[in-house]
């Protein structure tokens, strides 16, 4: 592929930019062009449609051409979830399009598009009611354009299928495009148009063919990993013994000038400090690269982190639990539960730790780089994040954020990595040391896992009040870890009742929908942990932590008061107040967290008894925030060895309401998926920070679930009228505390750190 000249000016150019299509032939990255229309990327090498004019786009969000193909741009990362195929088939079922006529499109980091990123579940969430009235847009206009030509009232024709009907008249919307439409909307006339009722929906929660699910198993995606461009040169990585402080004292490349096709090896120097102390090797291929950075000799002087374990992070955040005038109180209502405390007729108090969890995506961390004929830097990588990875690429770099492209490609797994975009950082330095040569940084996994912007390790401290009739008065969640969003993008951060600020992706799940009286909750960040690592949001984010401890406390209240476990949860979730919900997505609230719990406790047989050693557990969330709630709740049966400790999840039941489901197969995918990742941190994956790095470099030590080791698992879904909410990661969120609670009915111990190890089970039962 030759090197582009940058076609995202105004001159010769629609207002869409430039598109990478993802769809029937992988990546189309353009060809030089005196002007540029939508790419087809149904054509082999990405030809394009003639630019005569033929071509309506009723919104930002999709245009329709004159042979009535139909391409919808996706600002969301494509990693396995297909989001595109989601998204547009919101846009098609309102605009009645025919599906065989729609195309996806993943769109570069043009400002015009927005916020660009995808995480949080948010993607279908927020793209529901966007991508509905811009498909309203185009049917209106339609229906609009066609009752005109037939001089017809608008109200007697209905669209179908990708075509116009008035009686026994048709047209399709290809030739209404090309005699011309024009139509467009404001703002508040894309508000006002109305939507089709729910029922009417005909793609929306029905099985459709996935739009890239071909290219998926043919072997034609382009990943990231897979980025060419002619004249490249290949870079790797000398990463420093701690991710900041670290400073190059001596660097001898003798040895490595041996090695055919070595280059030369740069020091770097990063403005924006997300590479400080690299080095990079460049080379003619990825394997002179890696093999001469083998022999280059270094010295460092090593950060303060190079001092620093995961016991000390762990500690550390003890102490900050103990300062009450440390952290933000969220609000939760009544939040003075000093008095209640004070007023108990008794109380119960329990600490819950998780270890640090790598996101080990199967893709490791790469990018190609390079400055077109236009001045622009072009980044070609799979990227969660764009408009987060922008601006730091433009500290790096020194220059504005417009004269940055990220250019999409499909990413081989993110569970959040790829939100932070530092991998593009080093690429970007060389080559601009390079004069702007094209340079690709590909790591190895071992350099991918020490790189990593890890979970944190937390520590989470829970207490109860309760009154003479053992009734739940008042309780309190007090919870550090690092921050990942107050070290990346502070600006997302709230503040408490109390004036201070917060990481909300730190914190969720905490302000839960349980009815428990005086209610505090507090957020404090873990600063060694900041200092140490840049922490990361991982896949359920908050709640997966949070709930871990939230879950497994509210069993432990259970036993205190003498109620079953299930009873207890069903009394707290009285769906009144601040609990009731509200919203197009919220509403119902505590009542929709108790159905998704009745429901797996009977399709797991609560109550039923097992053999000695075998137990039962529930646990329920509500993922991600409480105004983008999905309600979730596992029921997990485990039986456990108690010679050798180890856990064996029998089944699985999983209960979700995530609103109106859009894509069926997709929402079975993502919550399998999510309950099994739920199930590698409860009990396979974890590992610890050792003197500044990672104790774990690649899975000979760090061992997520194997296949081997997937129970029976069920997904269902309770049939909703709501707003859809988010998907991907919530069922993540109640596996863990689910299985902890299974595993003290097998065997009375409680277990309050994840993962839940076999020798963990033995020293517990030791205890016991």
């Amino acid at each position: 592929m030759s090197r582009l000249p940058n076609k995202n000016k105004d001159s010769g150019m629609t207002r869409r930019g430039f598109l990478i299509a993802m769809t029937a032939v992988g990546v189309s990255f353009g060809f030089p062009r005196t002007s540029w229309s939508a790419m087809d990327p149904a054509t082999e090498g990405g030809a394009l449609l003639p630019d005569n004019g033929s071509l309506y786009e009723p919104s930002l969000w999709y245009s329709i051409d004159a042979k009535g193909k139909i391409k919808v741009n996706i600002i969301r990362a494509e990693m396995g979830q297909h989001v595109g195929t989601s998204i547009a088939r919101i846009l098609a079922d309102e605009l009645e399009a025919n599906w065989d006529d729609v195309e996806i499109v993943h769109v570069d980091s043009n400002k015009k598009w927005g916020l660009m990123v995808t995480g949080g579940s948010w993607s279908v969430s927020q793209s529901w009611s966007v991508y509905r009235q811009a498909g309203a847009a185009g049917r209106t206009a339609l229906l609009e354009a066609a009752a005109k030509k037939w001089a017809v009232p608008v109200d007697k024709c209905h669209a179908s299928n990708g075509k116009v009907i008035f009686g026994n008249k048709e047209i399709s919307y290809g030739e209404l495009i090309a005699a011309g439409v024009n139509r467009q909307f404001t703002e508040a006339e894309l508000k006002a148009l109305p939507l089709k009722p729910n029922d009417d929906l005909k793609l929306v929660g029905k099985q459709v063919t996935s739009l890239d699910i071909s290219n998926k198993t043919t072997g034609k995606t382009v990943f990231g990993i897979d980025a060419k461009i002619d004249g490249m040169v290949y870079a790797a990585p000398i990463l420093p013994p701690t991710r900041y402080g670290s400073t190059v004292t001596a660097m001898d490349d003798s040895a490595a000038k041996a090695v055919k096709g070595y280059q030369q090896t740069l020091v770097l120097e990063d403005p924006s400090q997300t590479v400080p102390g690299w080095l990079v090797v460049i080379a003619d291929s990825y394997y002179a690269a890696h093999k001469a950075a083998a022999l280059v000799k270094v010295s460092w002087q090593a950060g303060a982190a190079a001092n620093v374990s995961e016991v000390d992070i762990i500690n550390h955040g003890r102490e900050l639990l103990k300062d009450s005038s440390k952290g933000a109180i969220l609000d939760t209502g009544d939040v003075n539960t000093e008095p209640v405390f004070s007023q108990a007729a008794s109380t119960i108090e329990y600490e819950y730790l998780t270890s640090t969890v790598l996101h080990a995506q199967m893709e490791p961390l790469n990018a190609l780089v390079f400055q077109n004929e236009d001045g622009i830097w072009e980044i070609h990588s799979g990227c969660q994040w764009q408009s987060l990875t922008t601006s730091v690429l433009a500290a790096a770099l020194g220059v504005a954020e417009d004269n940055i492209l990220i250019r999409a490609y499909i990413l081989g797994g993110g569970f959040g990595r790829r939100l932070n975009g530092d991998y593009t950082v080093p690429a970007a330095l060389v080559s601009k040391a390079l004069g702007g040569k094209p340079v690709k940084l590909v790591f190895t996994r071992a350099q991918d896992l020490q790189f990593d912007s890890p979970r944190s390790a937390s520590v989470q401290q829970l207490k109860m009040a309760f009154n003479a009739d053992k009734t739940v008065i008042a309780m309190e969640h007090h919870a550090t870890a690092g921050w990942p969003t107050e070290v990346m993008i502070p600006v997302f951060m709230p503040k408490g009742v109390n004036g201070q600020s917060f990481d909300p992706f730190s914190i969720a799940g905490a302000d839960h929908w349980y009815s428990v009286g005086a209610q505090k909750v507090r957020a404090v960040s873990n600063d060694l942990a900041n200092a140490s690592f840049r922490p990361g949001w991982l896949r359920s984010v908050g709640p997966g932590w949070t709930n871990w401890a939230l879950e497994s406390f509210m069993d432990e209240a259970a036993h205190h008061a003498g109620k079953d476990p299930l009873a207890f949860r069903l009394a707290l979730l009285t769906a009144q107040g601040r609990n009731a919900g509200s919203g197009p997505i919220a509403s119902g609230g505590a009542a929709r967290q108790a159905a998704v719990l009745q429901k797996a406790a009977e399709m797991i047989g609560w109550g039923t008894a097992l053999p000695e050693g075998s137990g039962m557990g529930i646990a329920s969330t509500f993922g991600q925030e409480r105004d983008m709630p999905t309600w979730v709740a596992v029921a997990a049966q485990v039986r456990v060895d108690k010679s050798t400790g180890l856990v064996h999840v029998e089944k699985l039941q999983v209960v979700v309401d995530a609103g109106i489901i859009v894509d069926p197969n997709g929402a079975q995918a993502q919550c399998q998926g999510a309950a099994l990742w739920g199930l590698s941190m409860a009990l396979y994956e974890g590992t610890e920070l050792v003197n500044g790095k990672f104790k774990d470099s690649n899975f000979d030590s760090y061992t997520p679930l194997r296949i081997g080791q997937t129970p029976e698992i069920s997904v269902e879904f309770i049939v909703s009228p709501y707003a859809p909410s988010g998907l991907g990661e919530p069922a993540v969120t109640p596996v863990a505390p689910a299985i902890a609670n299974a595993i003290y009915q097998a065997i009375g111990v409680r277990l309050r750190k994840i993962p839940m190890t076999a020798n963990d089970v033995k020293a517990a039962l030791t205890k016991a």
